[in-house]
């Protein structure tokens, strides 16, 4: 069953001064989509999710991390919540053409200052990336193929790719990967590998 995927990171400092810097370097390490490239949606929220956002600006052709990091930066405050989104491109299966194709899939950054939603930020972190479900890393509903067996290994070595940039270049102290049902995703996809041998 498919399941919400996501990283947490955390930092040593993450002061008002040190969260753009940490966020523009996580999103440096992003392998944007040739497809729909760069950050294509900026929010911010202010003491809580459930509080209405004070900025939404959406660009149909992409902006560089850079922009997207001055934009917030006019509104930086330790009680407010980030949102960046881009996409990457990852194979996905059709089940109407019975064809496999890079197709741009969305990821979410959200950054939470530390006073943000009574410190949401110790449970999911300074910095969020919300991957959306686990399905094309396991490709659950398709036959296991020599074929589909390497869509599914090209798009879990994006993401591991994605992840050792990050821990290398971001500052972070601490990660986890993990998913809403906190089944481990390594341990899924050895079981599903497993199938086709």
């Amino acid at each position: 069953m498919a399941d919400p995927l996501f990283l947490s990171l955390w930092f040593p400092d993450f002061d008002v001064d040190d969260m753009l810097p940490r966020a523009l370097a996580v999103l440096r390490q992003f392998p944007f989509s040739a497809q729909q490239p760069g950050i294509t949606y900026v929010a911010l929220y202010p003491v809580s999710w459930n509080e209405p956002t004070i900025l939404e600006q959406r660009f149909r052709s992409g902006i560089s991390p850079e922009e997207a990091v001055q934009i917030a930066s006019d509104l930086l405050h330790e009680d407010y919540a980030y949102l960046f989104e881009a996409h990457w491109d990852l194979w996905t299966y059709s089940d109407t053409t019975g064809e496999w194709a890079l197709q741009a899939s969305q990821v979410k950054f959200l950054m939470h200052g530390l006073e943000f939603d009574d410190g949401v930020f110790e449970q999911e972190g300074h910095l969020q990336i919300d991957f959306g479900l686990d399905t094309p890393f396991l490709q659950e509903q398709v036959k296991l193929t020599a074929e589909a067996e390497a869509k599914v290994r090209a798009n879990v070595q994006k993401l591991i790719e994605f992840t050792g940039k990050v821990e290398t270049s971001s500052g972070a102290n601490a990660r986890l990967l993990w998913s809403e049902s906190e089944e481990n995703l390594a341990q899924k996809l050895i079981a599903r590998l497993q199938k086709v041998q």
